[in-house]
């Protein structure tokens, strides 16, 4: 049995997880940071604290017995010179003492370069790893529309066509879910809410520059409807829809090749943005699955086995 740990320390989960080569499973463990009632993200300081306390708790439970043969560590949101966040340091402190501990290699990847892997393997499609396609990345930190190519050190590799300019799309979700009285994180329930609307909005245009998209005028237009007593599922539903609208925005940059659409972060996990993108996509399009989507090391963990793979 050849077991790859992955390990990842995002602003919003403390993620471990466990790849078994032979028989393609995956285990992860993962639990959210704790946020206070109303605020609208976790500071850098705190995310570090609570990582530390809950990676001593997740990560001996999983690995205790394990034959592990690499372990695999997110060390920076995107593998791009600067990309840093201060998060990353508890899983790549910890990565680097189990490797070393274990006498086994320590393979670093991106916070990004995992969730299209984890993407890839939850759509069933992880024969794409290492060929040329398209990927969204959208989240809390991100909302990114990428050509997917291999690269020498990773057989995920990821250079930016379009993103939004200010506001990512997670962050829309939740500042909105936050004004309509929602738990953060948000999108779960915005989700739930949004499904009870049947309101419609043929006015909603995305605000475009090429394939960048601006989304800090939803936050407005949604205090606006609330103001004036919108119904709650009704501002649920155009936060969604104006998110769609402006992946829809970025998605027209794409070349005529035929190439096929991968949609990763825990925004893309989102019913009703899926629907009607698919639906608007003509060419092959792969959403992962809710467990696959938000953040995690499952993704992490099966990118550690490709680039094992790829160096024997």
């Amino acid at each position: 049995m050849a077991l790859y740990l992955g390990i990842d320390t995002s602003n919003y989960t403390t993620s471990v997880a466990l790849f078994d080569s032979q028989t393609k499973n995956v285990i992860q463990k993962k639990k959210l940071l704790p946020v206070k009632s109303g605020e609208k993200g976790v500071r850098q300081s705190d995310a570090v604290f609570h990582h530390a306390m809950q990676i001593r708790e997740l990560l001996p439970e999983l690995i205790r017995g394990a034959d592990i043969s690499a372990v695999c560590v997110s060390v920076r949101p995107r593998s791009v010179e600067g990309s840093y966040m201060p998060c990353f340091t508890v899983g790549h402190t910890v990565a680097a003492s189990v490797a070393a501990a274990l006498g086994v290699p320590l393979y670093e990847v991106s916070h990004q370069e995992g969730h299209i892997t984890a993407a890839l393997f939850s759509a069933g499609r992880l024969d794409l790893a290492g060929k040329d396609f398209y990927a969204f990345h959208v989240s809390g930190g991100t909302t990114e529309f990428l050509k997917v190519a291999a690269g020498e050190r990773c057989p995920i590799t990821c250079e930016i066509i379009g993103a939004s300019s200010d506001l990512h799309a997670g962050q829309a979700v939740d500042r909105v879910g936050l004004m309509l009285g929602l738990d953060f994180p948000c999108g779960p329930e915005l989700e739930k809410l949004a499904l009870l609307s049947s309101a419609d909005f043929p006015e909603i245009r995305a605000s475009m520059n090429g394939a960048d998209c601006s989304l800090s005028g939803v936050e407005n237009k949604c205090g606006k409807m609330l103001d004036e007593g919108a119904a709650k599922e009704d501002i649920a539903l155009y936060c969604l829809r104006y998110i769609e609208k402006s992946i829809l925005g970025m998605q027209a940059a794409l070349p005529d090749d035929g190439l096929p659409v991968v949609y990763s972060g825990g925004v893309m996990s989102n019913s009703i943005l899926q629907k009607e993108i698919a639906s608007q996509t003509n060419r092959e399009t792969f959403f992962a699955a809710p467990e696959f989507s938000s953040d995690n090391a499952a993704g992490v963990a099966i990118l550690g086995y490709l680039i094992g793979d790829k160096n024997d």
